[in-house]
C-alpha cells in the first residue's frame, strides 16, 4: 500500500470557559495564519500541526492504535500519542510557535538573496540565478524546506545548467541558500501519490532524472560545488560529476539510498569507486554512511575544506581569480579530462535510472519510506 497526502485537521472545538485563556486566541489566530501559507510545509510538519492540534483540542491521545498497514492513520496517530500527557494550553501555545515559525520563514526579510541582485536571472521559483564577474551561480533556494529537492526544483537547475552552457560566463558554481546544502530530495515527490498514480510519476520521475544527470554529465565549463552545510542524497552524488567541490568544515554528505529501499543515482555507482576506493564507496552507498567534510576530502570526494567563518570570503575569492583566466582554454581542458568518459557516464546514468524507477514501484521501498517518515515524525 502507498501512503498518501496527510490533512491538517480545521476544526474548531467548544472550549469551557475555565479554558479560554490568552494561549486559546493565539491557538485560533494560528490557525487562520496556516491558511495563509504559500508553500506545502510538509508532511513531518504536517503531522506535527495534527498532533498539537488533537493535543490541544481533545487532550492526549485516546483513540485505539491503528493497523501497522494503515500508514496514514499509524503516522498520525504515533505523531499524537508521543506527545504523552502535554497539557492543553501547552499544545496550543507550540502550535502556535510551530504556525509563527513557518510564516516567519515565508517572509522575504528571512530569505538571503530575496532582494533584486545584479545579474539576476528571472523566472525561477526555487533556485536563484545570477551572473557576475564572469560566474554564473546556481543557488539552491528553498531554505524552508533544508533546500530539499521537489519536481520543479530539478526541472529548473536542469535549465540553468542549460543556460550557463550556453552564455558567456567563464565557470559555473553550485551551492545553497541557508544553514543546508540540501537535504536531497523531498519527501513530497514520494508520498502525495495515490497507488494508481505511482507508475506514471515512476516514469516521469526516471526521464526526469535522466536529463538531470546529462546536464551535469555534459556541462562544458568548470562545474565547481560550494557546499555551505549538509548535503544528502542526490545533491551528494552529482558532487562527482562537478570539477571541484569546496566545503565548509561543518558540512556533511550522506546518501541514505538502502534506508529508503532505493539505490544509487548521479553516476556515483561508477565515479564513487573511483574517487574514494571501491571499500569506502560501498560503505557510504551500502550502508548510509555519514562523512564529515573532513572524510569526504580525505577519500576524494572534496577537494578542500574551509573553516565556516572565513568559508565563503575565501571560497568566493578564490573563484573570482578563476573566472578570469581564458575562459576558452579552460572549456578545452575540461573537455580533455571529462569527454573520454561521456559515453560510459550516460550508459551509467540510463541504468541507474531505469533501476530506480523499479525501486520506487517496489513494495520494499514504499515501506522503507514510510517507516523512515514515521521515525522522522516522532516529535
Amino acid at each position: 500500500r502507498r501512503a498518501h497526502a496527510l490533512c491538517i485537521p480545521t476544526i474548531h472545538l467548544h472550549m469551557t470557559a475555565a479554558t479560554m485563556q490568552a494561549s486559546q486566541e493565539d491557538f485560533e489566530k494560528a490557525q487562520e495564519q496556516l491558511k495563509l501559507l504559500k508553500n506545502d510545509p510538509g508532511n513531518e510538519t504536517k503531522l506535527k500541526l495534527y498532533a498539537l492540534f488533537k493535543q490541544a483540542t481533545e487532550g492526549p491521545c485516546n483513540s485505539p492504535k491503528p493497523s501497522m498497514m494503515d500508514f496514514v492513520k499509524k503516522a498520525k496517530w504515533d505523531a499524537w500519542n508521543s506527545l504523552g500527557t502535554l497539557s492543553q494550553d501547552s499544545a496550543r501555545q507550540k502550535y502556535a510557535e510551530l504556525v509563527s515559525s513557518l510564516i516567519s520563514a515565508e517572509s522575504p526579510d528571512q530569505k538571503q538573496d530575496a532582494s533584486p541582485e545584479e545579474g539576476r536571472h528571472d523566472g525561477y521559483k526555487t533556485i536563484v540565478v545570477t551572473t557576475k564577474n564572469n560566474i554564473t551561480k546556481i543557488m539552491f533556494n528553498r531554505p524552508e524546506r533544508k533546500n530539499a529537492f521537489n519536481i520543479g526544483m530539478y526541472k529548473e537547475i536542469t535549465r540553468a545548467l542549460e543556460e550557463a552552457g550556453k552564455d558567456d560566463s567563464t565557470i559555473a558554481v553550485i551551492t545553497g541558500n541557508g544553514d543546508y546544502y540540501s537535504s536531497g530530495n523531498d519527501l513530497n515527490n514520494f508520498i502525495n501519490a495515490s497507488s494508481k498514480e505511482m507508475v506514471e510519476m515512476a516514469q516521469m520521475g526516471e526521464a526526469l532524472l535522466k536529463d538531470f544527470v546529462a546536464h551535469f554529465i555534459d556541462f562544458p565549463k568548470p562545474l565547481i560545488a560550494v557546499v555551505n552545510g549538509p548535503a544528502i542524497g542526490i545533491s551528494v552524488t552529482i558532487l562527482g560529476l562537478c570539477d571541484v567541490v569546496y566545503a565548509c568544515d561543518r558540512a556533511t554528505f550522506q546518501s541514505p539510498f538502502s534506508q529508503l529501499g532505493q539505490s544509487p543515482e548521479g553516476c556515483s555507482s561508477y565515479l564513487f569507486p573511483k574517487i574514494m576506493g571501491l571499500a569506502k564507496a560501498s560503505e557510504f552507498l551500502l550502508f548510509n554512511k555519514k562523512l564529515t567534510a573532513a572524510e569526504a576530502c580525505a577519500q576524494g570526494l572534496v577537494t578542500e575544506v574551509f573553516p565556516e567563518r572565513s568559508f565563503q570570503k575565501e571560497v568566493w575569492k578564490r573563484l573570482e581569480a578563476y573566472a578570469a583566466l581564458p575562459k576558452t582554454s579552460l572549456a578545452v581542458t575540461k573537455q580533455l579530462l571529462r569527454g573520454v568518459e561521456k559515453e560510459k557516464l550516460h550508459a551509467v546514468n540510463s541504468k541507474e535510472c531505469e533501476i530506480l524507477k523499479e525501486r520506487w514501484l517496489s513494495e520494499e521501498c514504499a515501506n522503507a519510506i514510510v517507516t523512515f517518515f514515521l521515525q522522522r515524525s516522532k516529535l
